[in-house]
């Protein structure tokens, strides 16, 4: 009997697991026109398997995942196996109305809401850190011996993420066991985080056909260091010209930079629900663990929820396309699509309200002393999801982005997931969620 070769129509749900429904791919080009079925309770399916209590869809209704052609993927297997290929979807109603809960959806109206409000475009890129689940000791953090001992995992991932479409700009190893980080290239849009999705499915894909697995979940053990997600973010206007760099202003950062960074450090603790959504993520968003243990803007500096990367001079490089700012309390649980929208639309209430711009923090925030730290507006995130969900909740207007269905899906999913984590010691928490992502 002859394989069929399947092709995936998927989608990222609210808990950043992709799901969805494969035909053969003989009837790809059919399949864009109509889509295939989809049940709206699947939004309410949490990360560990059950659905959720607090499910708001029941049993009834009905959608369509629209296949978006242009983030169509395949990646070849060696001769015998079958490729990975799959196409993302938009999740709409019957008649191909956009589904009020659909993730891609809310990025969309979030970019609408940067274009029509401020006349400006994002590009955006996400870093991702991810570990390799191997019983072998593991060789010296960054170096060489663990880059090969890497292969050919690692140039083959490399290779297939080249050829999805993705853009690796390096492989590094990291400071964690057997941890690697991937950061691609900038994309405009909705498409940079299509990016995030594709590189952690293509990524699973080679450590499959390796017989290993790749994890991307937050923290593989309370002790240690995580696995996180690093969203960098720069705005563009209509002529493509960078609106973030000044060169007169600190740090470089332009006014409207400084009041986009403001709002976003504003609604900090209610983004977090939202970036860093699982009872693991919060353990990792602590201080000196270089991820975000202060919630202030810094240039250069791994500590900082906001972070100002350097603007290199080498060859010649004009600086104001290299500006961005870099968003450090994100990780792997969080959807793409409403992260990167839920960080646009905080730093377009910045904008609005005309915030100032934040001080630059110029050192290590665990040596600031208390005045010092309210100078600079160093603080905490929430210490577990219950208490992000309970600032997402009390923040009106970070709430006041999500329909009140998407919003009673997402908060009764999120709920669903610290509830079953409650009773568990933390290390088993982080073990059974290295299990799922």
């Amino acid at each position: 009997m002859s394989a069929t070769e399947l092709v995936a129509f998927v989608c990222c749900d609210l808990g950043s697991i992709v799901r969805g429904r494969s035909f053969p791919t003989s009837e790809l080009g059919r399949r864009l026109e109509t889509g295939v079925g989809w049940v709206p309770a699947n939004h309410s399916l949490t990360p560990l398997g059950p659905l959720a209590a607090h499910d708001p869809f029941g049993s009834t209704g009905d959608l369509r995942l629209l296949g978006d052609s242009d983030t169509h993927v395949r990646v070849e297997g060696e001769p015998g196996e079958m490729p990975l290929e799959f196409v993302l979807c938009d999740i709409a109603d019957t008649d191909g109305r956009a589904w009020e809960c659909c993730p891609r959806q809310f990025l969309r109206d979030a970019l609408a809401e940067l274009e029509g409000e401020l006349g400006l475009r994002l590009v955006a890129s996400f870093e991702h850190e991810f570990q390799l689940m191997l019983d072998e000791p593991p060789a010296p953090p960054f170096s060489l011996e663990a880059q090969r001992a890497g292969e050919p995992f690692a140039a083959e991932a490399i290779g297939a993420l080249i050829e999805a479409g993705v853009q690796p700009e390096l492989m590094m190893p990291e400071f964690a066991d057997h941890q690697f980080e991937i950061p691609v290239e900038p994309a405009e849009g909705i498409a940079a985080a299509d990016r995030s999705i594709v590189l952690r499915e293509v990524v699973r894909e080679v450590a499959r056909r390796h017989g290993i697995r790749a994890s991307f979940a937050p923290l593989l053990d309370p002790s240690g260091p995580g696995n996180g997600v690093h969203i960098h973010l720069s705005l563009i206007d209509a002529d493509g010209r960078p609106a973030l760099y000044d060169a007169a202003r600190p740090a470089c950062l332009s006014e409207l930079g400084g009041r986009f960074a403001a709002g976003i450090l504003l609604h900090a603790g209610a983004l977090s629900a939202i970036t860093a959504p699982s009872p693991p993520s919060a353990s990792r968003l602590a201080p000196h663990r270089w991820s975000a243990g202060a919630v202030c803007l810094a240039r250069q500096n791994r500590e900082a929820l906001l972070r100002i990367p350097p603007l290199l001079g080498l060859a010649d490089a004009e600086p104001a396309p290299q500006m961005r700012l870099e968003y450090r309390a994100a990780d792997a649980t969080a959807n793409p699509h409403l992260a990167l929208a839920a960080i646009v639309r905080a730093g377009i209430d910045g904008v609005r309200s005309e915030l100032p711009q934040p001080p630059i923090l110029d050192r290590d925030p665990s040596q600031l002393d208390a005045a010092e730290a309210a100078h600079y507006g160093v603080g905490a995130l929430p210490s577990s999801l219950e208490e992000a969900l309970q600032a997402l909740a009390l923040n009106d207007t970070v709430r006041g982005w999500f329909s009140p269905l998407l919003y009673e899906a997402y908060s009764g999913l999120k709920r669903a997931e610290f509830e079953a984590m409650a009773a568990l010691h933390p290390s088993d928490v982080c073990t059974r969620y290295a299990a799922v992502y």
